[in-house]
């Protein structure tokens, strides 16, 4: 059939298209034409099996009729031969009264030699009993046994019609020892169809064989019960006419429904052994079902050519042990003994269930219901939110304790570690990836990539939301002692501490060293988990785990960002609002602060991982910048004509670049000195004539874009020749500037 035709929207896009068009029409009329045909033809097809269905109804209702009318004629040459024969009447009573002579004379015979038979089937039962691996005597035992039932049956049932019950309680009486040798008889056919798989693999066709005989001979005599049954409940006017055709069973023995219910009580005898021995080693499942699929094949391999093929027995014995099967994984799924192991096994097996179900001649479509309920889903999710629920149990233990161990920080050491670099670690982050690994082998294990994938997607959020966590614990404390609410300042070193120690923490989650063969907590977590997560997915984490790079090494700034905001807020906290007032002048405050600056590089630089040393340095250097360049909002800030300001701003430029000059790594040393140049820009803005403030602003603005308008304002206004033209003036030019935006400068940390 010829592919969906495109939109004409699609094909006619142009004006060219439009020559197009005659070549189209051709091409739709053919499509068209072949489409038209294959209608025709499935329609004369429709109406050609309509017609023969109908002339099948057609000649159906002949043939009936057909029935009918010669069942007519019976019955009225049934009537009319009557009025035939002369006495007729007569003819009848003498005939009727001669078959119930011979009815009693048989019923007077199988009476006196009933208890003689009736002892031959107990020695039969009896040298059964001693050989049940072979019972030669079943199938006679059998017959005599339901000669003897049927006997019983009639005497009973003629009884019942005299209306006599001191006869009838001698009639039972006499058959007692009937009722003991069926139970008996029936205890060994019971025992025949437990052992029926034993007995193939014995090859001991002949007893199932026999026991086959005997099963399909009872069920045909229920058939005709059950029949017979109907027929008189729904004619009762026949039940007259017939009750001399009702010779044989007179009720519904049930030997094939025990049959089936010896199959299935026998399965689940089976599955009785393996529940005890699933919940003891969940591992073992596929084994300990061997027995199953053994049975399934002795059925087909040996059973099916010994057994009537209107039994399907191959189909009947799938349909009993697959419904056990079923339920025995259903009721483990919902035991209160079973475990996640337990259930993770559940999980994997019907795919291995149906393969080998297929190889045994089922189609899955034919196994009713579904194994285990199409569960699979409900039972992953589960099996992955309890994974989960103990994550993040272990991550709130851990974080309690880093609380804890935060709080009670003031002890010897801060509550940290080192580690064997001497670098500050915290005590519990080793714990965690270990959690972490353990919790990833748990997913693996389930041999499920959407399990793995979906507990790796929980882990990437409990990370990130961990660093969030930390983050806000350090935020909240550092925040009590900028807000100066510790005027004691106790805890404070070791709150510096544990600053340096989580910066730490994050450069060892990501610093690989490969040249080692040493690699960080984050690339092992990701070559942990990668056998157990299809390729795919791969891609995506990939993704996770450089957003969880990014927010350690962000982290990890944060951490000496706050460091440093905490020397000015507390180190600082006297100097800092002295700058650019008339105290200003007669103090060295540049240099204290150089000096405290020297001395928390030079205590930390050993226990700070040492690709953050030269960022520490950075930061503090920065930080300390951009708090002096704001010291022009403090309170009393003036610069006069009259005052040795720009000498002043000189020393104390001259004074940090003294230290940073010193540095060790030269190209730091460079970076520093030309963020700290920025003074010269700002130093313009305090002497510049006033007509020259525009030029001077559109040339700060140049090299700095995100320069704020606002301190630019608080500059003017700290000069003594502040009028409000020259904001206006300045104000004028920024809005006429159109700067390019690039990175962010050091002035955009000012506002």
């Amino acid at each position: 059939m010829d592919a969906p035709l495109v939109k004409l929207s699609e094909l006619l896009r142009h004006p060219d298209d439009l020559d197009k068009i005659p070549a189209l029409k051709l091409e739709f009329t053919r499509k068209k034409a072949a489409v038209d045909s294959q209608l025709r033809g499935g329609l004369r097809d429709q109406l050609e099996t309509t017609q023969a269905g109908m002339n099948g109804i057609t000649d159906g209702q002949k043939t009936l009729q057909l029935i009918r009318d010669e069942m007519m004629k019976i019955d009225t040459l049934c009537s009319e031969s009557q009025n035939m024969i002369k006495d007729f009447a007569s003819i009848n009573l003498v005939s009727q009264a001669h078959r119930n002579f011979g009815a009693v004379e048989t019923m007077v015979e199988n009476l006196q030699t009933f208890n003689d038979r009736l002892n031959r089937v107990e020695d039969m039962l009896k040298e059964d009993e001693e050989d049940k691996e072979n019972m030669p005597n079943l199938l006679r035992a059998h017959y005599e046994i339901t000669q003897l039932r049927n006997i019983r049956d009639d005497a009973m049932e003629q009884i019942q019609r005299a209306d006599d019950p001191g006869l009838q309680s001698t009639l039972e009486d006499y058959f007692s020892r009937l009722d003991d040798a069926i139970d008996w008889f029936d205890e060994h056919v019971g025992l025949v169809a437990l052992n029926m798989i034993n007995l193939l693999i014995a090859d001991n066709n002949s007893l199932v064989v026999r026991l086959a005989i005997i099963v399909e001979a009872e069920e045909k005599s229920d058939q005709r019960v059950e029949a017979l049954q109907e027929a008189l409940k729904d004619h009762k006017e026949m039940a007259t006419r017939f009750q001399s055709i009702t010779d044989g069973a007179k009720k519904v023995r049930g030997y094939k429904e025990k049959f089936l219910k010896a199959i299935a009580v026998n399965c689940e005898g089976q599955f009785a052994e393996v529940r005890e021995e699933f919940l003891a080693d969940p591992t073992k499942l596929e084994k300990l079902m061997r027995w199953y699929f053994n049975d399934l094949n002795a059925v087909k391999q040996g059973m099916v050519p010994l057994m009537p093929k209107k039994w399907k027995i191959l189909k009947t014995y799938g349909d009993i042990y697959h419904q056990l099967m079923h339920d025995f994984l259903v009721g483990m799924i919902d035991d209160p003994e079973s475990s996640s192991a337990n259930t993770l096994e559940i999980i994997n097996w019907p795919e291995k269930y149906y393969k080998k179900m297929r190889k045994l001649g089922f189609a899955e479509s034919d196994l009713k219901p579904h194994v285990i309920d199409n569960r699979e889903q409900e039972l992953v999710k589960d099996f992955r939110q309890l994974i989960i629920k103990f994550l993040d149990q272990w991550i709130e233990r851990i974080f309690a304790q880093e609380k804890k161990d935060f709080a009670d920080r003031n002890v010897e050491g801060s509550n940290l570690d080192t580690d064997e670099y001497g670098y500050f670690r915290t005590k519990n982050l080793v714990d965690m990836w270990r959690m972490l690994r353990e919790q990833v082998d748990a997913a693996g294990n389930s041999q499920r990539t959407d399990v793995a994938e979906g507990v790796i997607d929980a882990m990437f959020l409990r990370l990130r939301g961990r660093q969030q966590s930390f983050q806000k614990m350090l935020e909240e404390e550092a925040a009590r002692y900028e807000s100066d609410k510790e005027p004691e300042l106790e805890g404070f070193q070791a709150l510096q501490d544990w600053l340096i120690a989580t910066a730490n923490d994050q450069m060892a989650c990501i610093d690989d060293n490969e040249d080692e063969g040493r690699f960080a907590y984050l690339s092992s977590f990701k070559q942990k988990f990668e056998p157990f997560v299809t390729p795919q997915y791969m891609e995506r984490a990939e993704n996770e785990i450089a957003l969880l790079r990014e927010s350690y090494i962000d982290l990890s700034t944060w951490c000496l960002s706050k460091f440093a905001s905490l020397v000015i807020a507390v180190d600082f906290r006297a100097v800092m609002p002295t700058f650019f007032t008339p105290k200003w002048y007669e103090t060295t405050a540049m240099k204290q602060m150089i000096i405290t600056i020297e001395e928390y590089v030079g205590d930390y630089q050993q226990v700070l991982h040492h690709s953050l040393v030269d960022i520490f340095i950075q930061i503090l250097a920065d930080e300390l910048l951009v708090q002096y360049l704001a010291g022009v909002r403090n309170k009393g800030a003036k610069f006069r004509r009259t005052e040795p300001f720009q000498d002043k701003i000189f020393n104390d430029v001259a004074t940090a670049f003294e230290y940073f000059r010193s540095l060790p790594n030269q190209d730091l040393s460079a970076d520093i000195t030309q963020t700290w140049r920025v003074t010269e820009d700002f130093n313009a803005l305090l002497t510049a004539p006033k007509e020259q403030l525009p030029d001077v602003f559109e040339g700060f603005k140049t090299k700095y874009w995100d320069l704020q308008i606002t301190w630019v304002e608080a500059v003017l206004r700290a000069r003594d020749d502040f009028e409000r033209s020259m904001l206006n003036a300045v104000k004028a030019r920024a809005a006429q500037i159109d700067v390019v935006r690039g990175p962010e400068t050091i002035m955009g940390k000012i506002k």
